[in-house]
């Protein structure tokens, strides 16, 4: 069974990229003693290893820490905090949400003008975010900067729930869904050199990954990923993605990589012999840690696995525990299969 417990306290962690302290303690008190050791390097990259010292091939599983947020970049001198985005968010999605801020988890609203007060045709427009500021209840600037400061990370308030039996809510499925994956799968007994890469800053530019695949370039990597869900009402039959429930979520190709595919052909066998259901992603949009991977030195095959996620990239996303077991399923069995 899947470890809630622990996809609960990823999600709820704060780990807006470059600040993914918070998810590494929880990692690593996650799999200590499960692995031979484990390192964090100097991009903040979890790396964890098992069995390097057999000869046999080496197999990596990938997952990024870091989570869509914010970043403070000034002050109005009415006390209000401006901030700019790290990673990909919909400026639609940032209006009245609440938000915390810093280590110290300072409270905050993104403001925006009460409907009362804006003009016609203001009501026609997404404010951009570089014209919001998060409000903290503070009056001046002398008084926010007491208790916020410039580079401070903004995280969505949201906390982890089930909605029901087999759904859950919360933040950051894309990619703290990955990271429980690949900790759970790495306790497991395999007899060949496996390779743990929670990645940093992968938001911003998949940056982690590319440092820490060169310095432990595996034969094959797959990276276990959150990925879109588009099954909603106002999206085409043929544009929906992937869908909740189906399964895990198979890449042939995205904007950033083709996966391999002997190694594709022998998850999808094992999947059908095993019953478990799948997909493969309908649209090839995105990118993931797997691009940089392949590309390292002379080569890595690469996989990319994930459970669908539906309003990715947003303060409050939802998935589905079924897809989440399968897809865990689907790879220890691919894995006892190598």
């Amino acid at each position: 069974m899947a470890n809630i417990e622990l996809i609960k306290a990823l999600s709820n962690a704060y780990g807006v990229s470059g600040f993914e302290d918070e998810v590494i303690e929880i990692l690593k008190s996650e799999i200590k003693g499960y692995v031979d050791s484990f390192e964090v390097d100097g991009l903040k990259n979890l790396i964890a290893i098992k069995n390097l010292d057999s000869p046999k091939p080496k197999v990596m599983l990938n997952a990024h820490m870091d989570e869509v947020g914010l970043l403070v970049k000034g002050f109005t001198n009415d006390g209000f905090v401006k901030f700019t985005k790290v990673g990909g968010i919909d400026d639609r999605v940032l209006l009245g949400k609440r938000v915390v801020i810093g280590k110290n988890k300072v409270k905050g609203i993104v403001a925006v003008k009460p409907i009362h007060l804006q003009e016609a045709n203001e009501r026609k427009t997404v404010e951009s975010a570089k014209d919001m500021v998060i409000d903290v209840g503070a009056k001046s600037k002398e008084e926010v900067q007491k208790i916020v400061n410039i580079g401070d990370f903004v995280g969505f308030d949201v906390s982890f729930e089930s909605l029901s039996d087999d759904t859950y809510i919360g933040k950051a499925f894309d990619d703290r869904l990955g990271c429980a994956l690949v900790s759970e799968i790495i306790k497991e007994k395999f007899n060949f050199p496996l390779i743990g890469l929670f990645s940093s800053q992968e938001e911003v530019g998949l940056l982690g990954a590319t440092v820490g695949a060169f310095k432990y370039t595996p034969d094959i990597s797959i990276t276990l990923e959150g990925t879109i869900s588009a099954d909603f009402p106002d999206v085409s039959e043929h544009e929906k993605c992937t869908t909740l429930g189906n399964g895990p979520v198979i890449t042939i190709k995205d904007n950033s990589v083709i996966t391999d595919h002997k190694l594709r052909e022998k998850l999808v066998k094992i999947a059908e012999r095993l019953k478990i259901p799948y997909q493969f992603k309908q649209v090839f949009v995105g990118g993931t840690d797997s691009s940089r991977i392949q590309l390292t030195k002379s080569g890595v095959k690469v996989l990319v696995v994930a459970v669908p996620v539906r309003y990715i990239h947003s303060p409050v996303s939802l998935f589905k525990l079924s897809d989440y077991e399968n897809t865990k399923k689907l790879i220890i069995e691919f894995l006892r299969s190598l």
